[in-house]
């Protein structure tokens, strides 16, 4: 009604209507077998993530994470002479059981970058192709993630995009990938 703040409700029984929510909702949430959630946590360490971010992607898209794509932003190369930085790389390598794609921004070129890796730290790609140019529109960007996809055979919702711009964070709806993940979140120290 016209003035309420949208707060609790005074009348009675307040705390048995809250009780009875509370419990409707705790039994809608599915109870796994200690088997199960220990065979997540060892895939949520193979993938590089923590359990709750890889918990929360698998329960959005309803998939299991298979692979990464990873922007040249995500890791570190601005200039064409970098490389990746140590860090990242060794992070990369780490994945176990995941694809590893690339997208990288002009003026890289994407097999360099792919043969760098190769060489430096020993990671192999599943793919790797130019990144949507800034001036592209969101249908061009949309076709580009999902001919990516599809060359790769990978599903979008399986995919998790790990970026740094907003720009990047556009390509997930484009790509209908399972989740953006910031880079400094993915390569967050732990």
């Amino acid at each position: 009604m016209i003035g309420h703040n949208g707060g609790p409700t005074l009348e009675k029984g307040t705390s048995w209507r809250k009780h009875c929510w509370g419990k409707a909702r705790r039994d809608l949430l599915p109870v796994l077998p200690l088997q199960i959630i220990r065979q997540r946590v060892r895939r949520a360490e193979e993938l590089g993530l923590d359990y709750k971010t890889y918990a929360t992607v698998r329960a959005t898209s309803g998939c299991d994470i298979v692979g990464f794509l990873f922007s040249s932003n995500a890791l570190h190369l601005v200039k064409v002479s970098q490389k990746v930085p140590r860090e990242r790389a060794e992070k990369l390598a780490a994945i176990r059981n995941g694809d590893i794609l690339v997208a990288a921004h002009q003026p890289h070129d994407p097999l360099h970058i792919a043969r760098r890796l190769e060489e430096d730290h020993a990671i192999s790609l599943c793919d790797i192709r130019e990144a949507p140019p800034f001036t592209d529109s969101w249908s061009a960007v949309r076709d580009r993630m999902r001919r990516t996809l599809s060359d790769t055979r990978l599903r979008g919702a399986s995919v998790v995009l790990v970026g740094e711009t907003a720009f990047e964070r556009e390509w997930t709806a484009a790509g209908n990938f399972a989740a953006y993940l910031p880079s400094d979140r993915y390569f967050a120290k732990t």
